[in-house]
C-alpha cells in the first residue's frame, strides 16, 4: 500500500503521466546483475551465462534476468563473477565514469553495487576510497568488495565530517549515493512505504546537504561530484541540487547522457526555476525498466590547495614478507609488488598512492594477502578472489554442475590422488577458494561465514 500523502504529492507532480506512474506498481520490480569485467567479458558472459540475459541500455556491463532465476544461488555468484543490482541503480556509476589510476571516493558506499562497479570501471588501478558510516552495512561492503576481486580498494567506517577534515582536495571523483526516503524502491522494498513521511523527506534533504558540503571539500579543482537518490521528491533531487549550486557558485552542471528511456531533470520543480537542472537526469520505472533514480553530475572550478597529508609507508615485517614470498614461489606463478602493511599477523598490499591510514576505522585496505601462523603463511580468500587462474601453479577445476563444487562450498574436504600442497580450486575455471592437497585429500579453506548452508 503506497501511502496517502505520497499518491496525492506525485499526482499532483506528474499530472497527466500519474496514471501511467502509477500502473507500474501493480507489475514485476525487474531484476538485474551487472557481469564483472575483471574477471569475465560481458559479452561472453552473455553467450555462457547459465541465465537468459538481456542488455540493460545505459550500462554495457548491465543485463536483466528473468524472475524465475535464482543468480544469488549460482557458484559463479560466489566466485564474482557478476553482481546482482537493481537495473537504475546501474546508470549512476557510469555517470561517474572513473578513469584507471584516479584517486576516486565513495561516501555512502554499502551494500557495495556502486563501489564494485567503479573499481571494476578503474581496472583495479588508482585508489578507490570506500565509506560508510553504519558498522553492520560496512561488513556487507567489504564482503562484495572481496567476492568481486578487488584491490585498489581501501573500505572506511567513517563520517563524511572527519573524511573532509583528513582529505580537503583530494579525489578527482566522488559519488555521493545519498541516504534517501527510497520512494523509487517502494515497489522493490514494500518495508520502505511503510516509513515514509513528508517529515521524513524533509529530514533526509537536510542529511543529504550535511554530506554534500563534506564531498565538496574534499574534492580537486576540475574533480567531479555525482549525487544520486533513489526517490523521487524534489526536495531531495532539484532542491538539492539547486542549494549545491547556490552554496558553492563555483559549481557547474555536466549533462548526463539520456538512454535507454532517461528523462532530464525537472528545473519547474526548483524554487528558482534553475534551467540548468534539465542536466540532471531521472529514471523513471514507467520510462526505463527499472526503479526510480535521481542522478546530477558537477564540476569544481574552484582552485584548492594541494592535499599535504602523508602516503602510506610500508611496515610489514620483513620475516612476514619473506614468509609471503615462499609462498609466492611454491603455490604462484606470480609476484606481487606494492605496498606491504600488516594488521596485527595479517598482510595487506595497499592501492597505488594510498594516503596514510593511521587513526581512521580501517576495515579494509587493498588486497588481504593472508596471515602469519606459527612461522608459516596462510593465504586469505580474498587473494583467491583476486587471481586469474592461470597464476595459480596448482588448480582444481570444478564444473559448476557437479555435486563436488556444492559439497566445497559447504566446507567439506575433497579426495584426490596428489599432494601438492596449496591450490586454487575453481569453479569452470575462475578461482573459487584455497584448498591445501595433502596425500589426495584437499583440506577446506572456503571461509566460514560464507559456506553454503
Amino acid at each position: 500500500m503506497l501511502p496517502e500523502r505520497f499518491l496525492k504529492k506525485m499526482k499532483l507532480l506528474l499530472q497527466d503521466e500519474a496514471d501511467e506512474f502509477f500502473a507500474v506498481y501493480k507489475e514485476e520490480k525487474t531484476n538485474g546483475l551487472r557481469a564483472n569485467p575483471l574477471k569475465i567479458s560481458p559479452d561472453s558472459w552473455a553467450k555462457t551465462a547459465p541465465f537468459s540475459l538481456t542488455p540493460v541500455p545505459f550500462c554495457p556491463t548491465g543485463f536483466y534476468y528473468e524472475p524465475d532465476e535464482q543468480p544469488g544461488k549460482h557458484p559463479h555468484h560466489a566466485a564474482g563473477l557478476y553482481y546482482i543490482q537493481e537495473p537504475s541503480a546501474m546508470a549512476v556509476a557510469e555517470a561517474l565514469g572513473p578513469a584507471p589510476g584516479e584517486a576516486v571516493l565513495d561516501l555512502c558506499a554499502a551494500p557495495g553495487g556502486k563501489t564494485t562497479q567503479l573499481g571494476a570501471m578503474m581496472e583495479n588501478k588508482g585508489l578507490l576510497v570506500a565509506n560508510e558510516i553504519h558498522p553492520k552495512r560496512v561488513k556487507a561492503l567489504a564482503e562484495n568488495v572481496e567476492r568481486l576481486g578487488l584491490t585498489n580498494i581501501v573500505v572506511v567506517n567513517e563520517t563524511p565530517e572527519a573524511l573532509a577534515e583528513r582529505f580537503p582536495g583530494f579525489f578527482d571523483k566522488i559519488l555521493v549515493d545519498a541516504p534517501c526516503s527510497g520512494e523509487g524502491m517502494f515497489r522493490k522494498e514494500k518495508e520502505a512505504a511503510s516509513f515514509w513521511s513528508q517529515a521524513y523527506v524533509e529530514e533526509c534533504a537536510a542529511r543529504q546537504r550535511r554530506i554534500l558540503q563534506s564531498a565538496y571539500a574534499m574534492l580537486k579543482e576540475g574533480g567531479i561530484l555525482v549525487y544520486s537518490t533513489c526517490t523521487f521528491s524534489p526536495e531531495e533531487n532539484e532542491q538539492t541540487i539547486e542549494w549545491l549550486l547556490e552554496t558553492y557558485d563555483d559549481l557547474r552542471m555536466v549533462p548526463i547522457e539520456k538512454t535507454g528511456g532517461m528523462e532530464s531533470g525537472r528545473p519547474e520543480w526548483t524554487k528558482t526555476n534553475r534551467a540548468e537542472l534539465e542536466h540532471a537526469a531521472r529514471l523513471w520505472p514507467h520510462r526505463v525498466k527499472g526503479e526510480g533514480h535521481f542522478i546530477a553530475k558537477l564540476q569544481k572550478q574552484r582552485p584548492t590547495s594541494l592535499w599535504n597529508g602523508r602516503w602510506a609507508k610500508a611496515n610489514a615485517p620483513k620475516a612476514a614478507v619473506r614468509l609471503y614470498r615462499q609462498f609466492e614461489q611454491e603455490a604462484l606463478r606470480t609476484e606481487r609488488d606494492g605496498t606491504f602493511v600488516s594488521f596485527g599477523a595479517h598482510l595487506t598490499m595497499l592501492p597505488e598512492r594510498c594516503p596514510d591510514l593511521s587513526g581512521l576505522k580501517t576495515v579494509r585496505a587493498g588486497l588481504h594477502l593472508g596471515e602469519v601462523k606459527k612461522a608459516r603463511f596462510e593465504p586469505n580468500h580474498s587473494l583467491a578472489l583476486a587471481l586469474r587462474t592461470e597464476e595459480a601453479r596448482y588448480v582444481l577445476d570444478l564444473a559448476s554442475t557437479s555435486g563436488e563444487i556444492v559439497r566445497y562450498w559447504r566446507g567439506e574436504t575433497l579426495s584426490t590422488d596428489g599432494d601438492r600442497g596449496w591450490l586454487l580450486v575453481a569453479v569452470d575455471g575462475y578461482p573459487f577458494a584455497w584448498g591445501k592437497e595433502v596425500k589426495g585429500t584437499v583440506k577446506n579453506f572456503y571461509p566460514k561465514g560464507l559456506r553454503l548452508l
